[in-house]
């Protein structure tokens, strides 16, 4: 196997072949993709066959990997492999529907937020339910001068059940018992923070968890926090990802914040297995 990295246009992505993820990865490869994924935020491996068993020896070799609070939806035997699903069995949902359909970072509430991510794409609507990406490196670089300053220092907290109270609350199919949200309670990461391999600085906001910035009041949070977030989503700053069949991303989340598009029909099949490997304490 000899890995082949071509980037994107964007600023930031690359499209990895040579590499047949379905089949044992060798340790010294696995290394190589890491290391592209920490330079390029996102890694899209096209067409690829893999088993569950597959991705969950390669998360490994990446790292720990997580446990979903919503345990409901992993993969029977298979915890670590939780299902991104619209497909209904028995009139109930089989996997998380509506998962990530607005820009968040994941697992950024927990005290070691999730380091890589990792989709595999059973079934997508063809042509439909792009993922966007957003630039957290290149956002922190293009802000202004009074901004950086202003941010210098300061933590946020991340709150799993800001999501429910604002994207989820009309929505049936996404509830979280008091039980859950016990398990995941409010943390406080840096706004910036320091991606260990590169030593890049990188904003750690994202409207779907970060509640408020301990360091401001409400109203000098919620502007700073506005100004980010329009800061990171900025045009410039986005690779957008067209899904096929077979396509196996993974997603650095620590310099990177996603949203998957809802822009297809209700009946259109969306299902995806995903794995994530644990981070380190942000710094």
């Amino acid at each position: 196997m000899t890995l082949v990295i071509a980037p994107t246009d964007a600023a930031l992505g690359a499209v990895a072949t040579g590499v047949d993820l379905g089949r044992p990865v060798e340790d010294a490869v696995a290394a190589e993709v890491r290391m592209a994924l920490c330079q390029h935020g996102v890694l899209a491996f096209p067409d690829q066959d893999m088993a569950p068993e597959a991705q969950v020896a390669l998360t490994r070799q990446l790292g720990e990997p997580e446990v979903h609070v919503l345990s409901d939806f992993a993969l029977e035997d298979m915890p670590e492999v939780f299902i991104v699903s619209n497909v209904r069995k028995d009139g109930k949902p089989v996997g998380a529907i509506n998962a990530g359909q607005y820009w968040h970072s994941d697992l950024s509430y927990t005290a070691r937020p999730t380091f890589a991510s990792m989709l595999h794409a059973k079934e997508v609507p063809p042509g439909r339910g792009e993922t966007l990406f957003a630039s957290m490196v290149r956002a922190y670089e293009t802000l202004s001068d009074e901004i950086k300053v202003r941010i210098d220092g300061c933590h946020a907290v991340h709150d799993y059940t800001l999501a429910y109270e604002t994207v989820f609350a009309d929505n049936p199919d996404r509830t979280l018992t008091a039980e859950q949200a016990a398990e995941v309670p409010p943390v406080e990461h840096p706004v910036v923070r320091t991606q260990v391999e590169t030593g890049r600085k990188a904003i750690y906001v994202n409207p779907g968890f970060t509640r408020r910035i301990v360091e401001m009041d409400a109203d000098k949070s919620r502007e700073t926090l506005e100004t980010l977030f329009a800061q990171a989503t900025d045009p410039s700053n986005i690779y957008t990802h067209h899904w096929q069949v077979g396509d196996f991303l993974m997603w650095d989340n620590r310099i990177t914040m996603h949203m998957a598009l809802s822009n297809y029909a209700a009946n259109d099949v969306r299902h995806l297995l995903r794995t994530s490997v644990t981070g380190e304490i942000p710094v």
